[in-house]
């Protein structure tokens, strides 16, 4: 893996021809009447049949559409898959997996989730018949003491949104799998395809919302998920049509654009990111910095083992209290305060208030998601416009330092 500017160890070797996939498969020109070099937008609901059930692999735009078909084979490339299918946001993604499973079967989730997975696991799966649990998987023996007779899925998050936490797949897939018929699906959306491969670490399931990373220019609500399993595909391919939470073939378009540039986009987050996270772990204004390329990341050499590199994605707690934290995210003027992430643009929200909400606040607490945590997307803009407008915002949070220092 390349060295990201300021980090102190590279990480494990890349993935051979990356980007090369990621322009290419499933783009083939010959498979258009017109020869067009970039896919066109099939809008089109229906397609004709020359005779009853005589077709030319379309027949309804939710069972299939030729424009979410090339975005579906590049994806299943770049996550290194055999199959790979798209959905109109990540929690459909999430919801097609859980009707993979039947009332009465049992989930294991880890603990620090995106509050909407959180959300969806407590408050709509465990009504419909589900029975969810949450362990701290970042100690496999945790997942080995909550597998119970009726587990059938192990649902992952690495890193976690918003703690950064880091949960080894391979060794927590070797445990589900020592068990039978267990699934470990893995959300890979804080560090894409790019930078992890869930599938070749042992997962059953890569997902992701494509609305962050994969897509990267903050104009597309979308989900993926990946796949290896002849019959896992096979059933995910029909909850797709029968649920029917697809994607528009325009979204698909923006989808399969921005996976163009996802090679040089995730380099470029993570060299910017790593600039920041050692900027504001030697700023006497904060208190502590959760970012995996950081050595001083408890999961850091994990983080090495599993992945080539870190995402944009960095949380950190600003010394004082809530007050202190409102100040300085309405302070920023080059990061936009705003929820989600992943896009070209700088992002900064407070989680126990914005995306974290729908959390329990002891839970919430128990996870570290304080009043004072405060979760970066630090996007492609020059990292010197921005380190000063961290810098200043800092400024407005504390004046006292300023007088200081």
């Amino acid at each position: 893996m390349r060295k990201a500017q300021g980090a102190e160890a590279a990480f494990s070797d890349g993935f051979k021809h990356f980007a090369t996939h990621a322009i290419h498969v499933g783009q083939e020109p010959e498979q258009w009447p017109s020869m067009a070099v970039v896919p066109p937008i099939s809008l089109s609901t229906t397609f004709k049949q020359c005779g009853p059930g005589e077709h030319a692999g379309y027949e309804y735009s939710r069972s299939g559409n030729p424009s979410r078909n090339c975005l579906e084979k590049a994806v299943a490339a770049l996550d290194g898959a055999k199959y790979s299918l798209a959905y109109a946001s990540g929690l459909a993604a999430t919801v097609n997996i859980a009707h993979l499973l039947k009332a009465g079967d049992h989930i294991i989730c880890t603990n620090d989730v995106y509050g909407g997975t959180n959300r969806y696991f407590r408050r709509i799966a465990a009504e419909i018949g589900l029975k969810v649990s949450f362990a701290d998987c970042t100690d496999p023996e945790n997942l080995e003491a909550a597998i119970t007779p009726s587990t059938k899925l192990v649902w992952l998050e690495t890193p976690t949104n918003p703690t950064m936490t880091v949960v080894d797949i391979k060794a927590c897939a070797d445990i589900a799998h020592k068990h039978g018929e267990i699934l470990l699906a893995v959300d890979n959306t804080f560090i894409s395809s790019y930078f992890q491969r869930p599938l070749a670490l042992g997962a059953d399931i890569c997902m992701c919302s494509a609305t962050k990373y994969m897509n990267g220019h903050t104009d597309v609500v979308m989900g993926l998920i990946s796949v290896n399993c002849d019959k896992l595909y096979e059933r995910l391919k029909f909850l797709q049509n029968a649920l029917g939470a697809v994607p528009s073939p325009f979204d698909c378009f923006l989808c399969n654009r921005g996976l163009k540039t996802l090679a040089l986009r995730m380099e470029q987050h993570f060299r910017n990111a790593v600039a920041v996270a050692e900027f504001l772990e030697s700023d006497p204004r904060v208190e502590m910095v959760r970012y995996p390329g950081l050595p001083s990341h408890p999961q850091y050499e994990l983080m090495k083992r599993q992945c080539t590199g870190c995402s944009g994605m960095i949380s950190f707690y600003i010394k004082g209290n809530l007050e202190h934290a409102k100040l300085f995210l309405k302070s920023l003027k080059l990061f936009i305060l705003a929820e989600s992430l992943g896009g070209y643009e700088s992002l900064a929200e407070h989680p126990a208030i914005m995306t974290h909400s729908s959390v329990q606040k002891e839970e919430r607490e128990a996870l570290g998601i304080s009043d004072t945590l405060i979760r970066l997307s630090v996007g492609l803009e020059d990292i010197e416009d921005i380190l000063e407008d961290l810098d200043q915002a800092l400024k407005a949070a504390h004046p006292e330092f300023t007088a200081r220092n």
